[in-house]
């Protein structure tokens, strides 16, 4: 039973996804992400469930990467203020970030080539698995701003880490990369 309660699990799981990639990719290609502008009136549309869509925009945004995270930010900021708009992109982003962490940890290399050429996939591993100090490399890159990320929790999904450490780990550092974007881009 056990078993089979999984595979549901599994599958509903990866539907909800589908749906929402279909969903912000229709949005996409109808050009509501084009400009912070656009974004922002695409956002708005939805009324009180905005900060719902923006939540869910920078968590697909880390899942598929077709749109910079920092985009979101400033309308997160400009549209929720600052600590509206931090509390949206850092839910958003952290489950994102774990979610694209368990895609790889369950997809495994199979998922990471359909994101990256195989060229740019094993220069990258390759690194990864040298690097003794990678957790905190990796708690760095969720600390700097435009550090890629997105990319690396697919990648530390494929590492031996642990995932509870990899969620301390986005939990305690992207907090402050968010937050000095929300500051900056409410005081603009």
């Amino acid at each position: 039973m056990g078993t089979r309660l999984k595979k549901y699990g599994s599958a509903t799981l990866v539907t909800i996804l589908l749906c929402l990639v279909a969903f912000f990719l229709k949005a996409y290609f109808d050009g509501s992400f084009n400009s912070k502008e656009s974004l922002q009136t695409y956002i708005l549309s939805f009324g009180i469930l905005a900060p719902l869509v923006l939540t869910l925009i920078q968590a697909m945004q880390v899942v598929v990467p077709i749109l910079p995270g920092f985009l979101g930010s400033i309308v997160g900021a400009m549209v929720f203020g600052c600590m509206g708009g931090f509390w949206c992109n850092y839910i958003g982003i952290s489950l994102g970030s774990i979610i694209a962490f368990f895609l790889a940890r369950v997809y495994g290399k199979s998922v990471m080539e359909g994101l990256f050429s195989k060229k740019k996939y094993e220069k990258w591993i390759t690194w990864i698995e040298k690097k003794k100090c990678y957790s905190f490399i990796l708690f760095l890159g969720m600390v700097l701003p435009l550090f890629p990320d997105d990319f690396f929790c697919y990648f530390t999904g494929l590492t031996q880490m642990k995932a509870k450490k990899f969620i301390w780990i986005v939990m305690l550092g992207k907090p402050w990369c968010l937050l000095f974007y929300s500051i900056m881009f409410s005081a603009i």
